[in-house]
């Protein structure tokens, strides 16, 4: 409610400017009770077509008139602006889901169908479904993934002698049969750290995409 009620005397107060200074105290007055009345005549006196009830329409012909003002006022500056297609970079790479409409029912069949193949939890966001498919394919369904997969892995002779045990079963056969358990259960643990690990990274690539407000300084969601 506060971003809306900002937005509409952030509009009037630097585009649309269609009060004198001293007549906008109670479209500024933000925190009052009144506000919506003072909002009601306010869209009265700029002649929008919607009421008070219509929030999004009214905001979004409140934003088409201070497009036009904001137009009207620089004229020739605008005129000089190249096309977006003109001015772009062709060879600059294009996410390809960008064009891709993640409410066709098509689509998230098609996600889900694959997320059900490839065994990916699911989502209510398909387009980060479609994400983490496509982190899964790169990271282990990619020709290079496979081949390096299905190369065969040589043993490396272990010299148990070299290997404490930590404890006596008292039987010569035990005591190595015992370090032999613990070298594969250490082996594991490895690999249950690397997988942890490609993990985190996975998550961390569909999560990970913060947006820059040169304003605040920062950098986040």
């Amino acid at each position: 409610e506060t971003q809306f009620r900002n937005c509409v005397v952030w509009l009037e107060d630097q585009k649309i400017r269609h009060y004198k200074i001293e007549d906008r105290g109670n479209l500024r007055n933000i925190p009052s009770s009144d506000w919506p009345n003072a909002y009601k005549k306010y869209l009265q006196d700029v002649a929008c077509p919607f009421g008070v009830q219509e929030r999004q329409e009214a905001l979004d012909w409140l934003l088409g008139l201070a497009v036009r003002y904001e137009y009207g006022d620089n004229v020739e500056k605008y005129k000089k602006c190249e096309p977006l297609a003109a001015s772009s970079n062709s060879d600059k790479a294009v996410d390809p889901l960008i064009n891709l409409d993640s409410n066709s029912p098509d689509f998230k069949a098609g996600v889900t169908a694959l997320a059900n193949i490839l065994k990916i939890q699911r989502h209510d966001d398909y387009l980060v479904m479609l994400k983490a498919i496509r982190i899964l394919i790169q990271e282990r369904l990619s020709p290079e993934a496979i081949s390096k997969a299905s190369q065969n892995r040589e043993g490396i002779p272990v010299a148990l002698d070299k290997h404490i045990l930590g404890f006596d079963t008292g039987d010569a056969t035990l005591n190595e049969a015992a370090q032999i358990l613990r070298l594969l259960h250490i082996e594991e643990l490895r690999e249950l750290q690397t997988k942890i690990n490609e993990a985190i990274v996975a998550v961390q690539a569909i999560i990970a995409d913060p947006k820059t407000d040169h304003r605040l300084g920062k950098v986040g969601r």
